[in-house]
């Protein structure tokens, strides 16, 4: 399966384009690098002790960069498939490899004369073969550049590719070692013994793997298109004073020219993998932060669907059970043979159907992106009664008194009709509700209506002597799915408040003076 792609490409070091902060930072390591090597060519010809495990610890943590570097490619061409990885991932692969035949090869580092009957030249030239091979896995991939994931090698199944170029290298790796160590005695003599090299062969040697390196600086400059093309490219910059050193001052073991470049060396090869992992943390955070936001997305969803739910039975349930209730009179007085009884009843099923209806499309319209459903000029106190009218049986039921204080000549307010009826007949059923338990004094429901001259806005009150609210819960009870009821929903007062803010006004609650709650609706008025 082909892994490739525009969607995966642009999550890769390969594809993604370096961002000024990167270049600077690229340019002052160079910088840096350049500066150590002036610093420490008068005093690379100093010899130092010979530090027994210095190469083992050198190799060993070469060996590891490299391997994870390897397979860090591996994993991005396995995503996106692009052949260009899998030449660099191979690359690497074989720096791996060879390091390890150099370092048991290498006299002194693993056993006095190095391991597999290696002369005293193996290791040198291994050595060589690995940075030559090097380069020229990173002038394939610079030459690849543009294949993208067109090629048919990255059309294969990417696990199979993967498989079969780790057998290639590990073949080859064990088919030059072998050649170098069986032909050590055939071989040019660079090193002279142990510690010190022929100038001229060393030279030579180091013309060549310099050339390489200068040539894959080159391709890489010239074709960089990526993170991943600047860091090559850094790489490459710090090859070259290696390789200089090694052939201007750095002609002897166990010199600090000597061990500098070995430090050289450590540092070039950890440039990728230290990006490699610092992008790849940084990838993964941002997926990290984009699951969270769409786990939110989805569970913002969730919630609002199941307060729409909820609203809908909430609301619903006031004209079915109006309905219900008509019903049974209209049966009654059929009973008793009054027309004009079960007119009135069957008029009064026929207005709360038709209330049911708009309190499900005034729901919808409230849970759209739009704002308010149908809106039209109105009179609040016109509407007031015609809920009072709405809950009289209710009222009536519960013995409790209602006082009005209607102000004449409020403004009209722009709004949804069936909307703003929903939150009159919700706080008032909220206040039947509460004075349910109450017998020890009178049961009182007061509405008023005012006008607040300064900014234009219609007030009205709606205040009951019932058990009141918990001061902790004032603001609570306007959250979805909060109630301080035992058969309550909990989304009453959460439509309420986004009705009212919908149209532009505010919904507070407040403690009545001695008993009850008193709750503010301000909208804004205006004139028809």
């Amino acid at each position: 399966m082909v892994r490739d792609a525009s969607d995966a490409g642009q999550f890769l070091l390969a594809t993604l384009p370096p961002s000024k902060q990167q270049i600077r930072l690229a340019l002052g390591i160079v910088a840096a690098i350049v500066l150590t090597f002036l610093a420490m060519a008068p005093f690379a010809d100093l010899p130092l002790r010979q530090l027994g495990g210095f190469v083992l610890i050198e190799r060993t943590v070469l060996v590891v960069c490299n391997l994870t570097t390897s397979a860090l490619l591996f994993s991005q061409f396995y995503v996106a498939g692009r052949t260009m990885l899998v030449a660099l991932a191979m690359a690497y692969l074989f720096a791996a490899l060879m390091l390890i035949a150099n370092l048991l090869t290498f006299q002194g580092a693993v056993s006095p004369t190095g391991l597999f009957g290696a002369g005293l030249q193996s290791s040198n030239y291994i050595a060589a073969l690995q940075r030559v091979g090097s380069s020229l896995g990173f002038i394939a991939y610079a030459l690849l550049r543009n294949a993208g994931s067109t090629s048919n090698l990255s059309r294969a199944a990417p696990l199979n590719v993967i498989v079969w170029s780790v057998v290639a290298v590990v073949a080859t790796v064990c088919v030059l070692t072998w050649s170098v160590i069986a032909g050590d005695a055939l071989l040019p003599t660079v090193f002279i013994d142990s510690t010190h090299a022929n100038h001229g062969a060393l030279a030579l040697q180091g013309s060549i793997i310099f050339a390489c390196y200068a040539l894959a600086l080159a391709l890489v400059w010239a074709r960089r298109r990526s993170v991943l093309d600047l860091w090559l490219a850094v790489m490459c910059c710090m090859w070259l004073p290696h390789q200089l050193m090694t052939l201007a001052i750095a002609n002897n073991r166990f010199t600090v020219g000597w061990y500098g470049v070995r430090g050289y060396e450590v540092l070039a090869t950890s440039v990728v993998l230290i990006v490699l992992l610092a992008e790849t943390t940084t990838l993964y955070a941002r997926l990290a932060r984009s699951v969270v936001r769409e786990r939110g997305a989805r569970e913002a969803r969730q919630v609002a669907m199941d307060a729409m739910a909820a609203a809908i039975a909430h609301e619903i349930r006031q004209p079915l059970a109006a309905i219900a209730t008509n019903g049974y009179a209209a049966l009654r007085w059929m009973a008793k043979s009054d027309l004009d009884e079960v007119r009135a009843s069957i008029e009064r099923i026929v207005s709360s159907a038709h209330r049911a209806s708009e309190v499900i499309e005034g729901l919808r319209s409230l849970f759209k992106k739009g704002h308010i459903h149908g809106p039209a000029w109105l009179d609040v106190n016109e509407l007031i009664r015609e809920v009072l009218t709405t809950a009289d049986a209710d009222l009536r039921t519960q013995r409790i008194s209602v006082s009005t204080e209607l102000r004449q000549s409020l403004p009209q307010l722009l709004a949804s009709r069936a909307q703003l009826e929903e939150v009159f007949v919700n706080l008032i059923m909220n206040a039947i509700e509460a004075m349910h338990s109450v017998t020890d004094r009178a049961r009182l429901l007061r509405i008023t209506s005012d006008i607040v001259r300064e900014s234009s806005t219609v007030l009205v009150t709606i205040e009951d002597t019932g058990t009141g609210i918990d001061g902790k819960d004032k603001e609570r009870i306007f959250e979805p799915f909060f109630t301080t009821k035992s058969e309550g929903t909990g989304i009453g007062l959460a439509i309420c408040r986004a009705i009212v803010e919908t149209h532009g006004g505010s919904l507070r609650a407040s403690a009545n003076n001695p008993y009850g709650t008193i709750f503010h609706v301000a909208l804004p008025g205006g004139n028809s």
